[in-house]
């Protein structure tokens, strides 16, 4: 699979108004954009192009990922975005509603939640089975419900599919009571292999396309990205306080 480069983008989007230029074709910066990169990553789901506040800049989304072009197509912007009156970081916005997007296209029904029967905040929690801090992280997984916290897991297999790690996630997807069989599995117990329609290859992807580099990787509901453990009380307060890091 052909995955997005923003460092490539720049002479894409040069080549592709060359192309629509020479055929006496009227196209908005967006229209080239659009046009190439479905050619150049027909594996990759292109998402906004879409004017900035910076005239003459446009962004291009492509899964969690977000980079900048001028309207000429002569340069490529790969940063963060801010505005300097409100000191608010328009860039990570922008990665939180994507992240929020990708979540929901993946939907509840595909995550196994642990939840109290009143949530007051709840995340998304990419997960491996053999993962240390995950480990840790679900032997408190009483601690976060007592907190308000409802913990939706995907699977994020570190060593990546058709591994130990991804077989170990489908035997628990597969098994009859999904979040007992994770509370075992995350114990060290073996579980037996099921034939089932699993979603572990789907919610890999989507922690490629949010941008998980490891685990355990929490999305809170604002979208926003909160790596590696945290006790319940902690996760608790960064909730209540969002942005606060």
């Amino acid at each position: 699979m052909r995955k997005f480069s923003v460092a490539a983008l720049a002479s894409l989007l040069a080549c592709t108004l060359a192309v629509f230029a020479l055929a006496g074709m009227a196209a908005t910066p967006d229209d080239a954009l659009r046009a190439r990169l479905a050619k150049v990553f027909p594996d990759n789901k292109i998402g906004d192009v879409r004017k900035t506040p910076m005239p003459g800049v446009y962004e291009v989304s492509i899964g969690g990922e977000i980079g900048y072009v001028t309207e000429d197509g002569k340069y490529l912007l790969h940063g963060d975005l801010i505005d300097l009156a409100s000191q608010k970081n328009l860039t990570e916005d922008r990665r939180g509603g994507l992240r929020k997007k990708l979540l929901a296209q993946v939907g509840e029904e595909n995550m196994i939640i642990f939840s109290p029967k009143k949530p007051k905040h709840t995340i998304t929690v990419f997960t491996d089975i053999d993962c240390g801090y995950c480990r840790l992280m679900h032997k408190e997984i009483k601690g976060y419900n007592e907190q308000g916290i409802a913990v939706r897991y995907m699977f994020f297999p570190r060593a990546g599919l058709n591994t130990d790690s991804s077989r170990k996630a489908d035997a628990v997807w597969c098994a009859k009571d999904r979040r007992e069989a994770l509370t075992k599995a995350k114990a060290g117990e073996t579980l037996p292999n099921r034939d089932c329609k699993s979603p572990v290859a789907a919610h890999y992807q989507a922690g490629l396309d949010i941008g998980v580099r490891g685990t355990p990787a929490i999305v809170t509901e604002t979208g926003q990205m909160i790596p590696g453990y945290r006790p319940p009380a902690e996760m608790r307060k960064a909730l209540d306080n969002p942005g606060s890091g």
